[in-house]
C-alpha cells in the first residue's frame, strides 16, 4: 500500500462559528490552522474560504489571502474547492482557478445536498475540467454517487487524460449515497488501473469509513468540514485533532502516513513555489 495521504477539509461551506469554536475563518487563523494540521500528518489542505462576515465566498482575493498563508508556513497542497457552497454560479466557481492551485476539486453529477441541490451538469463539469487542466491545476473528481465515477471518466476520455486520476468518495452526505457496509468495495473497484482514491464519512459515519480506506489501501479525508465531533457529544478541539486521529489509526494497522513531499510523488503533482 502507498502511505496514506491525509486531506484535512478544514473550513467548508456549511458550518458556522456557533456550531463548532475551533473554525478557522481568517487568513491567519487558515495559515496557523494548516500548520497544525501538517504537523499532525496532513498533506493536502482542502480550502474553502469566507468573507469577512464568516459567510461563505469564492471570492478570488479571499482565496489568495489564505492561499498565501498556507504556502507561507508549510509545504502542504493546497487543493481549492470548485464547488463553493450550493447555489454558487458557475462563474463564480471557476474564478479562484486563476490562482492555479495544485489541485482543485470537482464534483461529477448533480446530487440531492440536505434540503438543497448541488447542480453539476455535465456541460459545466466540462468546463471546470477544461480550465483545472489548462492551468495545470489536477482535479480530484468528488463521488458523492456512484454514476459520478462514470461521469469523471467520460470527460477525462473526451479531453485526453493526460494526468494522474485521483477520486474523492463522500459518504454519508444527507440525500447522497450512504456509508453502507460494502460500498467502498463497489467504488473502488470501478476504478481504472493506477487510479487511487480517498473516502470521508460525513458525521457519524466517519470513523467507520476512515477505518475501512486504511485497510483497503485508500486514502482518507478528515476535518471541521466533514465531522465536527471528535467523540459522540464532543466537539472536535481543532483539525489538527481530527488528523491526528488518522494517523494515529494508520499506526495502528501499521500502514505510514504520507509527507507532502511523498504524497505529490503518489499524485503526480508538481510543487508550486
Amino acid at each position: 500500500m502507498d502511505p496514506l495521504i491525509i486531506t484535512v477539509a478544514a473550513v467548508g461551506a456549511e458550518l458556522i462559528r456557533d456550531q463548532q469554536p475551533a473554525l478557522p475563518l481568517t487568513p491567519d487563523e487558515i495559515g496557523r490552522d494548516a500548520l497544525e494540521c501538517e504537523r499532525a500528518g496532513a498533506s493536502i489542505y482542502h480550502l474553502h474560504v469566507r468573507d469577512a462576515s464568516g459567510n461563505p465566498t469564492m471570492d478570488v482575493g479571499a482565496f489568495e489571502a489564505a492561499l498565501d498563508a498556507i504556502r507561507s508556513q508549510t509545504e502542504l497542497i493546497v487543493q481549492f474547492t470548485s464547488g463553493g457552497a450550493v447555489g454558487d454560479d458557475a462563474d463564480a466557481r471557476a474564478a479562484p482557478l486563476r490562482l492555479r492551485p495544485e489541485m482543485a476539486t470537482l464534483t461529477t453529477g448533480s446530487v440531492n445536498f440536505g434540503e438543497g441541490v448541488f447542480l453539476n451538469p455535465l456541460p459545466l463539469v466540462r468546463r471546470l475540467y477544461a480550465r483545472m487542466r489548462a492551468l495545470g491545476i489536477v482535479p480530484e473528481f468528488e463521488i458523492f454517487e456512484a454514476g459520478m465515477i462514470a461521469n469523471a471518466l467520460l470527460v477525462t476520455e473526451e479531453h485526453g487524460v493526460d494526468h494522474h486520476l485521483h477520486f474523492d468518495f463522500v459518504l454519508g452526505v444527507a440525500g447522497a449515497l450512504p456509508a453502507w457496509d460494502g460500498v467502498i468495495d463497489f467504488l473502488s473497484a470501478r476504478l481504472p488501473p493506477g487510479a487511487t482514491w480517498s473516502a470521508t464519512g460525513i458525521g457519524r459515519s466517519h470513523l467507520a469509513v476512515t477505518g475501512a480506506a486504511i485497510a483497503k489501501g485508500g486514502h482518507v479525508r478528515t476535518g471541521l468540514e466533514d465531522t465536527r465531533y471528535f467523540a459522540p457529544g464532543v466537539l472536535a478541539s481543532s483539525n489538527a485533532q481530527l488528523v491526528a486521529r488518522v494517523a494515529d489509526l494508520a499506526g495502528q494497522a501499521r500502514r505510514g502516513v504520507a509527507g507532502p513531499a511523498e504524497a505529490r510523488r503518489v499524485l503526480g503533482l508538481t510543487q508550486v513555489s
